[in-house]
Order: structure tokens, then C-alpha cells, then sequence
């Protein structure tokens, strides 16, 4: 007998379907890597293999929100949602009780007191108002505080106004 006889055989193991060719497999892929002719991984028809911190990896609700805010560039009108929509917890529940914000345009905060003597409290705390509310939602959002008292009926519509007494009874 000389080296050149082929040796035997591997046993490959008894059994039935799906376990009889998985391990049918393996002992091919064994004699290929004894060979040193071990098959190459086939290529990938599709798309390439995703990096971690991919944007299509799963993340929390608010980080995909946070991250969408970013990147549509809606800081700003998210910051001043939030000074209407958390007014209570910013200023705290004795001035929430008081003023609700009617408007906030361009840095400017509109408040609305309950009666003329919180209009008058809150004018004294403007600066006070606008600190706090920069350390809770940043510098910027709001520059200034307009303060009016209750809302009178008013029979003014439109843009632009004519001197003089108003609206009378005219039936009489």
C-alpha cells in the first residue's frame, strides 16, 4: 500500500431528513477544509450589512422624536409649544392660577391675568419670569413678557380703527 491511497471514507451518521443532511453538510465542509479548498462565502445580492447606529436600528419613541426635531431643524417652535403647553409647571401653580399665555411670536410672550392687580404683580415679575423660563427651556425663546389685564368686550374687527364713540343703539 502506498500514500497515494485514498482514505476511507468519513461515517456519516444514520438518520433521517432535515438531520441527515445538515450533517451530511458538515462533513463535506470538514474534508474541504482539510483540502485547504474550503468554499468562499457567496456574495450578497441585496443591500450592504448595516453598521451599528444605524438609523434604521430600533431606539426609544423619544429619542426618534428628539432626533426628528433635529433634523427637520424644529428646536425653536418645540421650545416655545413647550413654555404654553408645561406653563404650569414652569412658573409653578400660583401664577399658573392667575395668567394662562396667549401668544408667543418672535420671543415676545403674551400674557393674559385674571384682574388688574395680577396684571399690575405680574408687570413686577417680568424679569423674574423671563430667568426662569431660560434656565427651563433656553436662552432666546423668551426675550420679553407683554402683560394685559382681563379681556373687555370688543367691538373692534379688523386692522384698522376710526375715531370716535363706537357702536350705539341705532333702533330708537
Amino acid at each position: 500500500m502506498s500514500g497515494d491511497a485514498p482514505a476511507d471514507p468519513p461515517e456519516v451518521p444514520r438518520g433521517t431528513g432535515p438531520d441527515l443532511a445538515r450533517a451530511a453538510l458538515a462533513a463535506a465542509k470538514a474534508r474541504a477544509r482539510e483540502r485547504g479548498t474550503a468554499p468562499r462565502a457567496p456574495r450578497r445580492a441585496g443591500p450592504a450589512p448595516r453598521q451599528a447606529g444605524d438609523a434604521r436600528d430600533p431606539m426609544a419613541f423619544g429619542a426618534a422624536i428628539q432626533r426628528l426635531v433635529a433634523d427637520r431643524g424644529w428646536e425653536a417652535t418645540t421650545s416655545a409649544a413647550r413654555v404654553v403647553g408645561e406653563w404650569d409647571r414652569l412658573v409653578g401653580p400660583e401664577i399658573a392660577d392667575h395668567c394662562r399665555p396667549a401668544s408667543l411670536v418672535d420671543g415676545e410672550l403674551v400674557l393674559v391675568a385674571e384682574s388688574s392687580a395680577w396684571a399690575t404683580q405680574l408687570r413686577l415679575l417680568t424679569r423674574t419670569l423671563v430667568r426662569r423660563l431660560e434656565e427651563a427651556v433656553g436662552p432666546g425663546v423668551v426675550s420679553t413678557i407683554v402683560v394685559r389685564g382681563p379681556a373687555q368686550p370688543d367691538w373692534r374687527h379688523g386692522p384698522r380703527r376710526v375715531r370716535g364713540r363706537g357702536p350705539r343703539d341705532t333702533y330708537g
